[in-house]
């Protein structure tokens, strides 16, 4: 079967490789029909993420139609359609039980304390190849394949596998909630769900912060005030539009690879600390922030900082935006003298996808504007070329593998 391999950082490449077969009891074989590439996936082929291992079958979005089932699956069978939770739970642990499922005990067989199990990831989230590609195997399928309704297009449906979930969880882990006002810290794919999951939370204002304007239309669209980092100093901004108080909550939906501002005030002012801290945390870049293969961001705690300054006191950051295990660079003491509360971690989709489906299905919610491009599986190496450059218009791309 095709599917998108990675080889090393900068190196991807749609290779022929075998199909999954089922290997524990539990297990499903998934005809893929629709796939995407999210922003974690560029943080792997960029290496600002390590531990890829070569050879592993990329990416954990997934839409498709259900081929084999094993012995203990006995909520599918051949030929429902399904999406494929990018965070994988057993069901059955504690930590399942509680809705906690990135953090099952059973999932990652590495054990219980390397955290999240998911697909197409770094080594320490589990042995599992990933989504882009014609098939995939699904572990704990009862839990792990959440079914679509008939109505429910493909491209409504991929946006449901990860995206959706994540920023509705940013929203939870910020606690966005009735009259608060919350800020988002990037309008990619998952900062417009969690702009749209405050405001479905009860948020009284939205102020989402970007530096490409396309991106910040699509925030407007959605109802959030937004901020152009390039053009006004964000912080400020926020301050002013607060009445100098400073916003309730905040979601930082971008990770080690934000981007300083290039234009305005807020250019250059940390400068040294940015630089100091990517080389610290990818060695391998040279001084513009690029290796030759891919364009990391050039100020990896940007976000989470400006987020950090423009909250309130005892206010709430959420963090959904993927940072590496090595990251030691967080401005704990301006959130110490605030009072702030930090909450971060990988999405307990298992949980929220269903609800989040039945909106979908029931015209409540339509997701599918987020998803921009459509490529076949088979062009995904220009495809990622194009989303990894923030090319204008390129917030999602859903790759088409059947």
């Amino acid at each position: 079967m095709k599917a998108v391999v990675y080889h090393g950082i900068g190196d991807i490449r749609v290779d022929d490789v075998p199909e999954p077969r089922i290997e524990q009891p539990t297990d499903a074989i998934v005809r893929v029909t629709t796939a995407a590439i999210c922003g974690t996936d560029l943080h792997f082929v960029r290496g600002t993420m390590p531990g890829m291992k070569p050879g592993k079958v990329l990416g954990h979005e997934g839409v498709g139609v259900v081929e084999e089932v094993g012995s203990q699956i006995h909520n599918f069978r051949p030929g429902d359609r399904v999406v494929i939770s990018a965070v994988l739970g057993c069901g059955s642990c504690w930590y399942c039980r509680r809705g906690l499922f990135a953090q099952c005990d059973n999932a990652n067989p590495l054990g219980p304390r390397t955290g999240t199990a998911s697909p197409g990831s770094p080594e320490m989230q589990g042995p599992f190849n990933g989504l882009q590609a014609e098939y995939a195997r699904v572990p704990f399928a009862h839990t792990n394949l959440i079914p679509l309704a008939e109505n429910v297009t493909e491209s409504q449906a991929i946006t449901l596998s990860d995206i959706y979930p994540t920023g509705y969880f940013g929203a939870v882990l910020a606690d966005a909630s009735d009259g608060k006002i919350v800020t988002v810290w990037g309008c990619g794919p998952v900062g417009q769900f969690a702009i749209l999951s405050a405001y479905q939370r009860g948020a009284s204002r939205v102020i989402a912060v970007d530096g490409h304007a396309d991106r910040l239309e699509h925030a407007r669209s959605r109802g959030a005030e937004v901020i152009n980092f390039n053009e006004v100093d964000p912080v400020d901004a926020i301050m002013e539009l607060t009445n100098g108080i400073g916003a309730d909550c905040a979601i930082d939906a971008v990770g080690v690879d934000s981007e300083s501002a290039k234009s305005g005030p807020a250019a250059g002012k940390d400068a040294e600390r940015n630089a100091e801290e990517q080389h610290a945390l990818s060695p391998n870049l040279d001084s513009q922030g690029q290796d030759g293969h891919w364009k990391p961001g050039d100020a990896p705690s940007q976000a989470q900082t400006w987020a950090v300054d423009s909250l309130a006191k005892v206010g709430t950051l959420g963090i959904v935006g993927v940072y590496p295990p090595g990251d030691r660079y967080f401005p704990i003491g301006t959130a110490m003298g605030r009072n702030l509360t930090v909450r971060a971690g990988n999405g307990n989709h298992p949980r929220y996808i269903p609800k989040l489906a039945a909106m979908v299905a029931s015209g409540q919610v339509r997701p599918e504007d987020v998803v921009t491009e459509h490529e076949p599986l088979t062009d995904a190496v220009g495809a990622y070329r194009e989303f990894d450059l923030r090319s204008p218009g390129w917030l999602k791309v859903a790759l088409r593998a059947g």
